[in-house]
């Protein structure tokens, strides 16, 4: 079985971590290189070999300070744009989901070290405010949060249920004080308002009041209703983001394709769920991501429903989305990884990363070395982030018994083949 082991965060006041040099890794385009982290950044990138044994300041690196990633690809690390850390490994529960803080604080972060240990280095968690919860499962997830510094950075979306109507008062003084308490993006579903149009300008309000991102949640099949927001929503900085858009698949190709003209007009991202969605039965659709693709629109994919009861199975791994939008959607396997990686790190305004001197050093160093495969089984992974090794999952083939293996001319039972 994998096992996935995040190293803990360094303590409050340690020391700036010693360089880290990566040897011998497999670039997408061919090459096989070493590469120097040091201050949370990647200080230089050669051919293999030629930078081992120092630093950026020409001393030696000590012991404990390579890692070896022979037969690995090397890759910017996946960013999770749409996830839900307050229902999250919940589906096992018996009864109703627990909003309970100790609960939710549990499961944000326990899904959060299991992303991690896929390659996500950042995620951004919706969570709901107001109702029965009220502003407690944000505290808890923003808990989560705090602990999880140094591991893995989480942004949170407070997402209220009614904006508009006499109930919708209420909401909008919860959503104000969600964005004091520390959630970076207003969100919400206009859908389930009565008053669609009336929710996303309450959304675009708040926005623009504190300066937040917006993320909003639809699977409308409205055009109308799509068109209307992406008007409303167009020139907000910093920005804003729609998902999952299933609804879009279900109109006429000339229709889809106008609504789409009109979001990439208003600089709108799109995050597909390919994996399933984290809404009902009837909104598993996944956005045409070609179709949005040619229009000019950014899209980005995240996991959705992880293990609670819209998808009581999500694995929340950034490369089953890109696997799926290329083996689903006709994408070309660099086009799928970069809407799990560039494409999603834009989506939550985190700065680019490439494997170049002077980007962020977060990175994911899988088994295998070309895209494709790694897309399709790619089980070992080494996950760095802020420079930092944060997360090993390792994982060994065993074929049959001997005899049966001779037989059969395959490797012996022991002598397995690392995945």
């Amino acid at each position: 079985m994998p096992d996935s082991r995040p190293q803990p965060s360094p303590p409050p006041g340690r020391p700036s971590e010693p360089a880290l040099l990566l040897c011998g890794a497999r670039l997408t385009d061919g090459r096989t290189v070493d590469v120097r982290l040091g201050g949370g950044r990647i200080e230089a990138v050669g051919t293999a070999g030629s930078l081992a044994g120092t630093t950026a300041a020409g001393t030696a690196v000590g012991g404990g300070a390579r890692v070896d990633l022979s037969g690995y690809l090397l890759l910017p690390a996946p960013a999770e744009a749409h996830t839900h850390a307050d229902t999250a490994l919940s589906a096992d529960a018996d009864g109703p989901v627990s909003y309970a803080p100790e609960d939710v604080q549990l499961r944000a972060t326990e899904a959060a070290l299991l992303q991690l240990g896929h390659g996500a280095t950042a995620l951004r968690a919706h969570v709901r405010v107001g109702d029965v919860q009220g502003l407690g499962a944000l505290a808890a997830v923003l808990e989560a949060r705090r602990s999880l510094r140094g591991l893995a950075e989480v942004t949170t979306v407070a997402v209220p249920r009614v904006l508009t109507g006499v109930a919708g008062a209420d909401g909008l003084a919860v959503l104000r004080d969600a964005v004091k308490m520390g959630a970076c993006v207003v969100g919400g579903c206009p859908d389930v308002d009565p008053d669609p149009a009336g929710y996303v300008e309450a959304v675009l309000e708040v926005a623009s009041e504190q300066g937040c991102p917006v993320d909003l949640h639809t699977d409308a099949d409205d055009p109308a209703r799509l068109a209307r927001l992406a008007a409303m929503a167009g020139g907000l900085r910093p920005g804003v983001t729609l998902g999952p858009c299933g609804g879009l698949a279900r109109l006429p190709v000339d229709m889809a394709s106008r609504t789409a003209d009109q979001l990439a007009a208003a600089g709108v991202t799109v995050v597909c769920l390919p994996q399933g969605g984290c809404g009902g039965a009837e909104g598993r659709d996944t956005a045409p991501v070609g179709l949005l693709r040619a229009a000019g629109v950014r899209v980005a994919a995240g996991s959705g429903a992880l293990r609670d009861v819209s998808n009581p199975v999500g694995r929340g791994d950034p490369l089953e989305a890109a696997y799926l939008l290329a083996s689903r959607h006709g994408l070309r396997p660099e086009e799928a990884y970069d809407a799990v990686s560039a494409s999603a790190r834009a989506a939550l305004g985190l700065p680019e990363v490439r494997v170049e001197a002077g980007f962020p050093a977060e990175l994911l160093a899988v088994r295998g070395d070309r895209l494709a495969g790694a897309l399709s089984l790619a089980y070992s992974r080494i996950v760095v982030h802020q420079g930092r090794v944060v997360a090993r999952t390792s994982a060994v083939r065993e074929y049959c018994d001997s005899a049966t293996a001779t037989e059969l001319g395959l490797p012996r039972q022991g002598r397995g083949k690392p995945s």
